[in-house]
């Protein structure tokens, strides 16, 4: 077990079909103390996410849900404490929240800027923030944020350019964080992940689709639990020496 006894707190997780989903899934499949948050975390929620959970291992599966907007950075605090308070400290912090939306540049509003950066960057912003005082105090701790492919190539594919910048400013964040607090042995790293089998690509018609997919060197699309796969391996001592690094998760559809 990859993450035994590890403290992660997973945002982004009440579709069953997200990355955050899966990573929790994941997470808790290799020992770790998982706390899945989203706006939409209520009991019913949690208990759906549990039961999938548990259906999927075949066990008990302990794990905490907890609401919160991360656009609120008093949410995003209150967030922290109660998974300390829990748990008696912080191990990871998984930043799988997030929207998209493909619009061209011209026709953004003033209303769809601040809500795609309110919640990609200002929220992954507040939520790092508040995970680091923890790991600061503690001297350890490992952020791991899911931004996109979009963020390196220009949007192009399912988000636009609000997407693709929200999603750039999370990995220059990212960087920042690694270089600013690696003496204190806490680590930061990114994923970039490309047409995954979520709900993002439901306004994606079958032509659209296939087109994609035959542009892509593995010629498929990407599973949530490849995705989770990624997660796990930033998330553990596996990539002990690994900070400030973006992991393409793409299937070759940008190779640089």
């Amino acid at each position: 077990m990859l993450l035994k006894n590890k403290v992660c707190i997973v945002a982004g997780a009440a579709s069953l079909r997200s990355i955050g989903y899966a990573t929790a899934e994941l997470f808790v499949e290799h020992g770790a103390k998982v706390v899945v948050t989203d706006v939409n975390m209520n009991a019913v929620v949690l208990a759906s996410i549990k039961e999938s959970i548990e259906k999927k291992l075949e066990r008990t599966a302990l794990i905490d849900g907890i609401q919160c907007d991360i656009s609120n950075r008093q949410d995003c605090d209150a967030l922290v404490a109660k998974v300390v308070s829990i748990h008696g400290h912080l191990d990871c912090l998984i930043n799988s929240a997030g929207i998209v939306k493909s619009k061209p540049i011209l026709d953004i509003s003033e209303s769809e800027l601040d809500l795609m950066l309110d919640i990609n960057l200002k929220g992954a912003f507040f939520l790092c923030q508040s995970a680091l005082r923890v790991f600061e105090l503690q001297r350890s701790g490992n952020i791991v944020n899911v931004a996109s492919l979009a963020a390196q190539r220009g949007g192009g594919l399912v988000g636009g350019s609000h997407y693709a910048a929200s999603k750039g400013g999370m990995l220059s964040l990212t960087k920042s964080i690694a270089r600013e607090f690696g003496a204190l042995g806490i680590r930061a790293n990114s994923i970039c992940p490309a047409m995954i089998d979520t709900p993002m690509l439901d306004g994606l018609s079958e032509e659209r689709l296939k087109a994609i997919i035959d542009a892509i060197p593995l010629k498929r699309i990407g599973s949530t639990r490849e995705m989770a796969g990624a997660c796990l391996y930033l998330a553990s001592d596996l990539s002990g020496f690994v900070t400030g690094a973006t992991l393409d998760v793409n299937g070759g559809t940008h190779i640089h």
